[in-house]
C-alpha cells in the first residue's frame, strides 16, 4: 500500500489513462476514476465509455482495485 489519503484510510497505487491515481483501498475502478475525472466516470455511467484493463477487456466495476493496476477508459465502441 502506498500513503494514506487525506482522510486517513490507506491507498493503493493504480494507473487511469497512464496517469498515476491513488484509490481509497477497496475503491472499485468506477469510484476511483470519480476521484480522478468525474466528467469520464459520467461518461461511463451513461455507456458512452468504458473501463478496460490492460489487456484491454471491460474492467469489471464492481471488483476492488489492486496495487499496480492500470486501466484505459476508451469508447464503447472501442471495448467491444
Amino acid at each position: 500500500m502506498t500513503a494514506n489519503s487525506p482522510a486517513g484510510a490507506p491507498t493503493v497505487r493504480i494507473y487511469i489513462d497512464a496517469r498515476p491515481v491513488d484509490a481509497e483501498s477497496g475503491a472499485t475502478p468506477l469510484s476511483a476514476l470519480e476521484r480522478h475525472d468525474r466528467v469520464a466516470a459520467a461518461l461511463v455511467r451513461e455507456g458512452s465509455r468504458v473501463i478496460v484493463d490492460n489487456r484491454g477487456l471491460p474492467a469489471p466495476l464492481d471488483e476492488p482495485v489492486a496495487n499496480g493496476s492500470i486501466f484505459r477508459v476508451v469508447s464503447s465502441r472501442q471495448a467491444s
